[in-house]
């Protein structure tokens, strides 16, 4: 099997869980994954996670021109936005996740740091969160934002529509993108019962022990 067929395989892979778990639905959530040249394979526009085809994926050489499969998703100019900003990109994965979408329309959410510090591990595996404003699906603009990040984010939240987190891989923007979804719904059970969440002393620990990449 080679490189590129294993990357195929994973994505519809880890796509079908994200769908049969309900972290995306209908033909909402997109993923690109950067190939061993340089290039990227991304889910087509208007799929489904569930029934996604390894051999319809679209593919992109290194200069980011569509070479081979099904148009790409519309998303594109957030996807190219995150490996632009972040070196160590190597996965991009956006859903359509229920819980981040409601706590992003609640009005006192803090937008430099999205998730509330409840527990460690939206902390360990994300960093702080931004929430970004409303913008169109698929407008450029969205890659504008990412971009004015400077890199500094592994994980942004777009108001009213859905997170999006880069990895190292696929593997870990799987990860971390559900650690963000399940952060949201703690966050959301728990709205206004005053809940004993983690202390500033508790975070500082966190971000230093485990070398978190906190941001500006």
């Amino acid at each position: 099997m080679t490189d590129i067929t294993k990357l195929r395989e994973d994505i519809c892979r880890f796509a079908r869980a994200l769908h049969e778990r309900g972290l995306t639905h209908g033909s909402t959530g997109n993923i690109s994954v950067r190939t061993p040249d340089g290039g990227l394979l991304v889910t087509p526009t208007g799929s489904s996670f569930l029934t996604l085809d390894p051999a319809r994926l679209s593919r992109f050489d290194a200069e980011l021109a569509h070479v081979e499969g099904d148009k790409p998703t519309k998303e594109m100019p957030l996807h190219r936005a995150f490996y632009d900003t972040r070196g160590t990109a190597g996965a991009i994965v956006h859903l359509h996740s229920c819980h981040s979408v409601a706590l992003s329309m609640m009005p006192d959410v803090d937008p430099n740091d999205f998730l509330p510090h409840l527990t460690p591990y939206p902390i360990m595996q994300l960093g702080r969160v931004k929430l970004l404003p409303y913008f169109m699906p698929g407008d450029a603009a969205i890659g504008d934002a990412i971009r004015g990040l400077a890199g500094k984010r592994s994980a942004v939240m777009l108001a009213n529509h859905g997170p999006v987190v880069a990895g190292k891989s696929l593997e870990a923007a799987v990860y971390a993108i559900e650690e963000l979804e399940a952060g949201a719904r703690l966050a959301m059970m728990t709205r206004g019962l005053s809940p004993a969440g983690l202390s500033d002393g508790d975070v500082a620990a966190l971000v230093s022990k485990f070398d978190v990449e906190w941001g500006d």
